[in-house]
C-alpha cells in the first residue's frame, strides 16, 4: 500500500485533534473504497500511524470515526477489519447498478410494485413531458448484492415503453437494458441530483438499517437517444455500502 502522509503537523500540534482525525478517517476510508486492505483486514494501529505520519491518538480516533459509520469492526484478539464491502458507482456513464457492479458478487431484484397506473403524479408527468392522463407504469424494486440489501429503487416509465418493460424479466435484469429493447433504441443521457437524506423508517426496514440512516437519494432522469424521457427514478442507496464517483474534466460550456 502507498503510503500517505495526512499531515505532520499531526505529531507538532497546529492542528485540533479532532481535524487530524478527520482527516486520517478521510484518507482510510478512501483506501477501503479502493479496496487497499485487499482481505479485508486493516494494518494495526503503531503500523497505521507510520504509513500515515499520524500519532497513535490520531489513528484511535480516526477508528473510532469509521466504526459510527459502520465501515469497520474491531475487535480483541482479531483487529480492525472492514465491516461491509463498499462498491463505487460511476456517475459519468449511463449504466444500471447491475452493470456497474459485474464481477462483485451476485445481483439480484425483489420487485414489490410493477403496475400499469391511468394516470401519473403532476410533477412525474411534467418531467416526462406527457400528460399526466396519458397514465404509465410504475415499478418498485429492491436491490440486494450478495443477499444484503444494497438500495430501493422506483421508476415511473412512459405508458408505451413501460407496458412492454412489465413483460420483461425484471427480477433478473436491469431496467434500462429491458428499457432499450421495448423502445427499440439506445439509452442517450439522463439528468442526475444526488442528495444526502435520513431513511424514513419504511425505507430503513427495507434496507436493514435503522431509522433516520443516512442514505443516498439519486434523483434520474433518463432519455432515448433522440431525446425523449422514458424513465424517472428515485433512487435510495445505503451510504454504508456504495460510493459514487465521477471523473470530472475543466472546461466546456456550463450545463444545468
Amino acid at each position: 500500500m502507498t503510503r500517505v502522509t495526512v499531515s505532520a503537523m499531526d505529531h507538532h500540534g497546529g492542528r485540533p485533534r479532532a481535524e487530524r482525525a478527520r482527516a486520517l478517517a478521510d484518507a482510510l476510508r478512501q483506501q477501503i473504497t479502493d479496496d487497499a486492505f485487499a482481505d479485508g483486514v486493516l494494518p494495526d494501529e503503531r503500523d497505521l500511524g507510520r504509513r500515515f505520519g499520524a500519532s497513535r491518538n490520531a489513528v484511535r480516533d480516526a477508528l473510532a470515526l469509521l466504526r459510527e459509520e459502520g465501515l469497520i469492526t474491531r475487535r480483541r484478539g482479531v483487529g480492525t477489519t472492514v465491516l461491509l464491502p463498499k462498491y463505487a458507482h460511476g456517475l459519468d456513464r449511463l449504466t444500471g447498478l447491475a452493470e456497474e457492479l459485474t464481477g462483485r458478487g451476485t445481483v439480484t431484484n425483489e420487485v414489490r410494485v410493477a403496475v400499469e397506473v391511468p394516470a401519473l403524479p403532476a410533477a412525474i408527468a411534467s418531467r416526462l413531458e406527457v400528460p399526466a392522463g396519458a397514465g404509465g407504469v410504475y415499478v418498485e424494486r429492491l436491490r440486494r448484492l450478495d443477499g444484503l440489501p444494497l438500495s430501493l429503487d422506483t421508476s415511473y416509465l412512459t405508458a408505451d415503453v413501460g407496458r412492454a418493460v412489465l413483460a420483461g424479466d425484471l427480477r433478473d435484469r436491469d431496467v434500462f437494458g429491458l428499457i432499450e429493447e421495448a423502445a427499440g433504441a439506445r439509452l442517450g443521457r439522463a439528468e442526475v441530483a444526488v442528495h444526502a437524506v435520513n431513511a424514513d423508517p419504511g425505507t430503513a426496514r427495507l434496507l436493514g438499517i435503522g431509522p433516520g440512516a443516512a442514505v443516498f437519494a439519486l434523483e434520474r432522469l433518463t432519455r432515448l437517444a433522440d431525446g425523449r424521457p422514458v424513465d424517472a427514478e428515485s433512487i435510495r442507496i445505503r451510504a454504508d455500502r456504495m460510493a459514487l464517483r465521477a471523473t470530472l474534466r475543466r472546461g466546456g460550456p456550463r450545463t444545468s
